[in-house]
């Protein structure tokens, strides 16, 4: 009996030993990777951060890309250190894929509008601070997010747009030059000289506060209307000078009209009638 139960123990022994020998070298190599990997992706992450910077990526951006990289990072090393200690990664793979498949379905929408804001931040088509029109909206950019940029209306109206809508559409910056040019639209009836109601308008101009001397402004004849010929206006302004000096230019105007006796012409018939101040 005690010949047997020392049998039994040495061959328990041996086993163990057989055991630690084949498990305990991956085991450890396996520590000592996922150990070495932790700190070298976070090496790595401080500095793709550091050439995100240096190569002028939004910062907004940076924090978010940087931990991407690093999420990725990290997934193929556990990858790496399960397959070290014998667990089959097939299957993991597969689950992986199958959940990311499933929710960029449920995502579609969303996840396009990130790839879009991921673009803006990167391309950077405009800035926060700049006048833009996008979807036939105009506003200031007060903050450009991954999935939205949000925009400040003249009439303090606050947009939120879909960064997707963004990139599928054309957008108009009235800030990136400068300067944006107004296009005003003024009448002057067929009785009237245009050089001399050109004279007035361009001497309102150059008076008015705001109106830009460079580039010229310019006064011009659209087209021929029916009763009036259509006067296009065009000075340039600063984008944040946009509205106040459109409605201070079309008052301006409205007044020299009536203090040069200028007439206007009525749609309900063809004779001239005076301009009230």
């Amino acid at each position: 009996m005690g010949e047997l139960d020392t049998a039994q123990i040495q061959g328990w022994m041996q086993t163990a030993i057989d055991l630690a020998i084949e498990y305990v070298p991956p085991f450890l190599l396996a520590v000592i990777l996922l150990i070495a990997g932790l700190r070298v992706i976070a090496k790595m992450r401080a500095v793709t951060a550091g050439a995100m910077r240096a190569a002028g990526i939004n910062e907004n951006l940076v924090p978010f890309l940087s931990t991407m990289v690093a999420v990725g990072l990290k997934i193929i090393l556990f990858l790496a250190v399960a397959g070290i200690v014998g667990i089959d990664t097939a299957s993991f793979v597969a689950v992986i894929a199958a959940a990311s498949f499933a929710v960029g379905l449920a995502l579609q929408g969303s996840l396009s509008n990130f790839a879009a804001g991921i673009i803006i931040l990167i391309f950077r088509p405009y800035k926060v601070g700049q006048w833009i029109e996008v979807c036939d909206r105009f506003g200031r950019v007060e903050e450009i997010q991954i999935f939205n940029t949000i925009m400040s209306t003249p009439g303090n109206k606050t947009l939120i747009i879909p960064n997707g809508q963004v990139v599928d559409n054309i957008v108009t910056n009235f800030s990136e030059r400068g300067h944006v040019r107004l296009e005003l639209n003024v009448t002057m009836p067929y009785g009237e000289d245009f050089p001399r109601v050109k004279g007035i308008i361009m001497d309102v101009l150059s008076s008015t506060p705001g109106v830009l001397n460079e580039p010229e402004s310019e006064v011009g004849i659209e087209t021929f209307d029916s009763h009036s010929i259509i006067l296009t206006v065009r000075p340039y302004v600063a984008p944040d000078d946009y509205w106040p000096v459109t409605f201070e230019v079309h008052q301006r105007i409205k007044e020299a009209f009536h203090a040069n006796q200028v007439q206007v012409s009525y749609s309900e018939g063809i004779e001239l009638g005076p301009i009230g101040k």
